[in-house]
């Protein structure tokens, strides 16, 4: 009963708590919410979503996650990785920040709750499996660079236009450099002079939570923000007035067709369930209709962007005529507008439009205003159109974020000397995804910064995670009104220094010296990601796929030779090593792979081509010590060659099987197919009563065998001629 209680709630591991466990869980609870705030804001601006759903993101998952969790030091919530990926998974549906791109982020929340649910309860977490490390690294590698990169519109305060290529949406940003908000870059800096020197001056003193504190204290006290709302008719620049109406007018049309879209959609829905030769025209017109103003939004919003970059790239002028009355003129159009009021000095620009009145900024980006109050329970809304669709993102996140989970948590563990079980993990994660998506969340995962602060900090128990909830909670209900005038560049410096310390290029390196195939699946999971972003889930895709087909082709080619002695007794590849062949009466063959249908025609090709090259031979011997299986497959091949080559008078003999090889033979009747003579325990045994059968005569050159060099010049492939272990098979 206890171990099912255990099971079932494994919270209950921490009971009783000790005083000092209490104190360590306290302490690095605190110390947890100081940083959780500032970074739950900041990712989820990098998730596409108002700064106030990374807090709901912190409040309800990180409980859950805590008590239905593996790792007591693990701290779930928003993450860099998981926020980025969110965000390029449903930019092609919807626009980030809209109520439309909201609802899908928490319906993409709860498919990866259950995608993970399903895997812990069913124990399939060795599906990670199929994601070899180059792989992950070079995922990460790319996946960091563009979380990075695509916060660099926010450091020099330009906009980021948002398309179905990252790499030319980044080269747009940069080709507004020239428009560099300077104020916007000098809080960039400042942050991170914060973030880095904090910790050498003050350990204690959490860098991250500083640096909001001091950027949006200095951008009250500078009115960094400047904004302000002028009418239509007050913008003096009839060209730039005109591209706001045209960009008013594109912005009313994609809402206007998103909306169709979102009928239409509706209507495919309900003709699927019909049946019959109308219903499937009617099916094929309407799928049409979808197909033809899709590509109209996507058109329509790439205007929309084109514009917004030009207007940013031409400021206007203020004049002033008393404390309220704001008219815009062209830049240099000062001394003739004098009659309309006094310049104020500054440079304004458009930044959006509602009705006819226009916003125009001489200052920088902040957060804004954030929703006080905590998230209320609500159902997440289903789009049943586009579950199928985000289903292949949703799978890889719900991988990415586990094995993010199962890293950090290992890592974690190796020093605090806990037990990971990794499916209870995949539970947590699910259950706080699930349970977060009905309180306004976003995806989540475990967090590698934060759970290494806890661990340092003294935790000894999931409760300091709840206990850092408080200071969400505390957030939530008394200071929003004090965040608006954080910056956003600070945020976004906030993330790209925790995104840029992943890129890793050592390990790849390293794999190159180990495996080159390998490291060369990771550049190209690395480069595919970044050619293909922001669809990052199509790059990790690539390079699991080409994984497992180079894992096919490795256990099609298992490593396989001819062997004889090496000078030190050990036996070795006779091409590898140069060596001279044992003897012309027997041929002993190593083969280093399983027996099953994937490679049985490879080992056919390798008896057979080693009878080809030691025609005189009358018995061939299969090392067989790395035959770990047999399926039907194998044992039908090894009974086709075993009776092809008794018809040439020559034997097919077997060395070191392990016993659920030899049950197989057994079973199968090829022992006595072959004769229980043919059979030893190990190669030694082996050679030692070929030789005394056959003797040792050494092949002679010419017809009647190769010699070393004859043999190499027929060498088998490149998998048969692989170098062997210097310790011989």
């Amino acid at each position: 009963m206890k171990a099912i209680l255990g099971k079932l709630f494994p919270f209950l591991r921490w009971f009783p708590v000790s005083t000092d466990g209490l104190r360590g869980d306290v302490a690095a609870g605190i110390t947890v919410a100081l940083v959780l705030v500032p970074q739950s804001m900041a990712y989820a601006q990098l998730a596409g979503l108002p700064v106030v759903y990374g807090l709901y993101a912190s409040f309800i998952p990180v409980i859950v996650a805590s008590l239905w969790g593996s790792l007591s030091q693990l701290h779930t919530g928003p993450v860099a990785m998981l926020s980025l990926m969110s965000a390029a998974a449903l930019i092609p549906f919807a626009t980030p920040g809209t109520p439309a791109f909201i609802e899908l982020s928490i319906m993409l929340a709860l498919m990866v709750g259950v995608l993970r649910l399903g895997l812990g309860l069913f124990r399939l977490g060795v599906v990670v499996n199929f994601l070899s490390s180059p792989v992950i690294v070079g995922f990460t590698n790319a996946a960091a660079l563009i979380i990075g990169l695509s916060l660099l519109s926010k450091v020099v305060g330009v906009p980021f236009p948002r398309s179905d290529f990252y790499l030319g949406d980044l080269w747009r940003v940069v080709l507004q450099l020239p428009q560099t908000h300077w104020p916007t870059v000098l809080f960039a800096i400042g942050t991170w002079l914060i973030i880095r020197w904090t910790p050498r001056l003050s350990p204690r003193i959490p860098g991250v939570l500083l640096a909001v504190v001091v950027a949006t204290v200095v951008s009250w006290a500078t009115g960094y923000e400047a904004k302000e709302k002028v009418a239509l008719d007050q913008v003096g620049d009839t060209s730039v007035r005109a591209m706001i109406e045209e960009y008013r007018g594109v912005r009313e049309r994609i809402t206007e067709d998103t909306d169709r879209l979102t009928a239409l959609n509706q209507e495919l829905r309900q003709t699927r369930s019909v049946t019959g030769e109308g219903a499937m025209q009617i099916r094929a017109s309407v799928e049409a209709k979808i197909r033809v103003l899709t590509y109209e939004i996507q058109e329509q919003k790439e205007r929309r962007d084109a514009l917004q970059i030009d207007l940013n790239a031409r400021p206007l002028t203020g004049m002033r005529d008393g404390p309220d009355g704001l008219k815009l003129v062209p830049r240099g159009a000062e001394s003739s507008a004098a009659d309309q009021g006094e310049a104020d000095g500054r440079s304004w620009r458009f930044e959006g439009i509602k009705g006819d009145m226009a916003t125009f900024s001489s200052g920088g980006a902040v957060v804004g205003d954030i929703p006080k109050g905590l998230p209320k329970l609500a159902t997440p809304h289903l789009q049943w159109d586009l579950v199928i669709a985000l289903l292949p993102a949703a799978l890889v996140m719900a991988l990415i974020g586990f094995m993010e989970a199962t890293s950090i948590s290992k890592a974690i563990a190796a020093t605090t000397r806990q037990r990971v079980d990794t499916n209870q993990e995949l539970v947590g994660q699910g259950l706080a995804n699930i349970a977060g998506s009905f309180f306004g969340s976003y995806t989540v995962s475990g967090s590698f910064s934060r759970s290494a602060v806890a661990a340092r900090t003294g935790a000894k128990t999931g409760l300091f995670a709840i206990i850092s909830v408080v200071g969400v909670v505390l957030v939530l209900l008394f200071l929003t009104p004090y965040l608006y005038h954080l910056p956003q560049a600070t945020l976004a410096v906030i993330v790209m220094i925790a995104v840029f310390g992943l890129i890793r290029a050592a390990p790849l390196v390293h794999a190159w010296k180990v495996e080159p195939p390998a490291a060369l699946i990771g550049v190209i999971t690395f480069l595919s990601t970044l050619y293909m972003a922001p669809s990052l889930a199509d790059g990790i895709l690539i390079g699991v796929v080409l994984t497992v087909l180079w894992y096919l082709i490795r256990t099609m080619k298992p490593r396989a030779d001819i062997v004889a002695r090496k000078p030190d007794g050990t036996l070795g590849g006779i091409q590898a090593h140069g060596l001279q062949p044992i003897s012309r009466d027997f041929v002993p063959v190593r083969f280093d792979g399983s027996l099953t249908f994937i490679n049985v025609a490879y080992f056919e090709d390798i008896i057979l081509e080693a009878q080809a090259d030691y025609p005189s031979a009358r018995a061939i011997l299969v090392v067989g010590s790395g035959i770990n299986e047999i399926d039907a497959s194998g044992e039908e091949k090894v009974r086709e060659l075993a009776e092809r080559l008794g018809e040439m008078g020559v034997k097919l003999m077997f060395s070191g099987l392990k016993q659920q090889v030899l049950k197989v033979f057994e079973r199968a009747g090829l022992v006595t197919l072959l004769g229980s003579d043919s059979f030893f325990s190990d190669k030694e045994r082996a050679l030692q009563a070929l030789q005394r059968t056959y003797g040792t005569t050494p092949p002679e050159a010419g017809p009647q065998g190769p010699t070393a060099e004859g043999h190499q010049a027929r060498a088998i492939d490149s998998k048969k001629g692989a170098p062997s272990s210097p310790a011989g098979s």
